[in-house]
């Protein structure tokens, strides 16, 4: 084990042992080492005071709050680029269910350990001449034998302490395949409202480390079963109880499950194409009706659809940019395959998606299939106009492809900068995007004479 620890880290830790300060490695770190997994963020606890650490690690920064000091990391170890060293410390006062209302310096590693969140994340590791000894204080070791997740001490009192640890439970399952022990459980169940005090950003956050993991479905199950989800997405469980059944369609759940398992089925490990999955007939039961013969019908899901998920990733404070995707991969996810789609058409899809989001909106696609019941992945069709978007990848899908431009334009016509230059441009580029033979400098031009004869 004291192989997979980094030699940065254990350095650090040799540093203040010489030091004459107590040092445990502690948390996640050793959860994951005891569990033979790749360790993302190194974290040391110590009797040292944030001062005494510092004068240890002169160019350290330190979170005065709550005495954490980083260490930088030269090699960056997983992404991480610092070591996190905390003072033993006791915490009360958690007025917003979020963060201590006092913290005070402790003195012994196990008053450390009584205030961690679930008895896995409570266990600790000495080093002592290279000889690695367990600390466990809480019988962490038995529950991550035995695959359970298990709050430290009153289960209750930990999650009213801080509420983020009751979608954090939920990740620590999805990512590690663990079940919530029976007393934790009903205590998230009882206390799941709470989570209304945590900050979007911080839900987003965490539900995010869900969506990437290959359980993201039990994760999004958890969630619902208890209470959590109805409370962060509301819109979502509008689609409880909305069938979907008509003759001659494969689906046979509602809208919610159709959603859910589309995102399990959707075959990314990005979790913003998982979340447009799990949201992408959000739209449903806003807008159902029957139709003629007295079957629902969901006339531009789609359109409301994309709005609904859009006001969704504004509430979680997603980028722009991610908004955007969310948006595209919603809008526009009834595309159609049929074979009999002109060339034209395949390039007013790539344009219309994006081409960054042309394999997105097929892993969704894929997603959608496999989540309403059918066995295959990818019908014939679907095959069909994957290969069709191969081969339509590089022709001109816009009008800085076009082989001349609006200076072309203006040497030949005699004509100054102006809305005529663009209006033209527009024109010539809707003739060669259905016939790409035409995009040659010797047609356009002669175009562009014809085209002003005309206005």
């Amino acid at each position: 084990m004291l192989d997979s620890i980094n030699p940065e880290v254990l350095a650090i830790y040799d540093k203040l042992q010489k030091a004459k300060h107590e040092v445990y490695l502690v948390g996640g770190c050793v959860r994951n080492l005891l569990m033979g997994i790749p360790v993302a963020d190194w974290d040391l606890t110590t009797n040292a005071t944030p001062e005494e650490i510092q004068s240890v690690f002169p160019d350290s920064f330190c979170d005065n709050d709550f005495g954490t000091v980083g260490v930088k990391l030269s090699d960056e170890d997983n992404g991480k680029k610092y070591v996190e060293i905390t003072t033993y410390r006791t915490e009360k006062g958690y007025s917003d269910h979020r963060h201590p209302g006092e913290v005070a310096w402790g003195t012994t590693l196990k008053e450390d350990i009584v205030r961690r969140d679930f008895t896995v994340n409570a266990l600790a590791i000495a080093i002592e001449h290279g000889e690695i000894n367990i600390i466990d204080f809480v019988d962490g070791q038995k529950d991550l034998q035995n695959k359970i997740l298990r709050a430290v001490g009153n289960p209750d009192e930990r999650f009213k302490e801080d509420a983020l640890r009751l979608m954090r439970a939920v990740r620590f399952c999805a990512q590690l395949d663990f079940e919530i022990e029976k007393d934790t459980l009903t205590a998230i169940k009882k206390d799941a409202h709470l989570i209304t005090h945590i900050s979007n950003e911080r839900i987003r956050d965490e539900l995010f480390k869900i969506l990437a993991t290959p359980r993201s479905y039990e994760g999004i199950m958890l969630l619902d079963e208890i209470g959590i989800l109805d409370i962060i997405f509301p819109e979502l469980l509008r689609g409880k109880g909305v069938s979907q059944a008509r003759p001659g369609r494969h689906h046979t759940t509602d809208v919610f499950t159709h959603n859910v398992l589309s995102m399990k089925e959707c075959p990314t490990h990005d979790p913003i194409v998982k979340f447009a999955a799990l949201l992408h007939d959000v739209g449903k039961p806003y807008v159902a009706s029957e139709d003629s013969e007295g079957f629902v019908i969901f006339y531009n899901h789609e359109v409301v659809g994309s709005k609904i998920a859009k006001d969704i990733a504004v509430r979680l404070r997603l980028s722009n940019i991610q908004k955007e995707k969310i948006y595209t991969l919603i809008r526009w996810h009834m595309f159609t395959v049929d074979e009999h789609i002109t060339d034209s058409a395949v390039r007013r899809f790539i344009r219309r998606v994006g081409l960054e989001n042309v394999k997105d909106m097929i892993d969704l696609r894929i997603g959608d299939r496999l989540g309403g019941g059918t066995q295959t992945a990818e019908s014939w069709r679907l095959k069909k106009f994957k290969e069709r978007l191969e081969e339509q990848l590089n022709p001109p899908f816009s009008i800085n492809d076009l082989a001349i431009d609006g200076n072309d334009i203006m040497e030949q016509l005699h004509l100054a900068p102006g809305k005529m230059i663009g209006d033209m441009l527009k024109t010539l580029f809707l003739e060669v995007d259905e016939d790409l033979e035409k995009n040659n400098k010797e047609y356009l031009l002669k175009r562009i004479h014809e085209l002003s004869q005309n206005s």
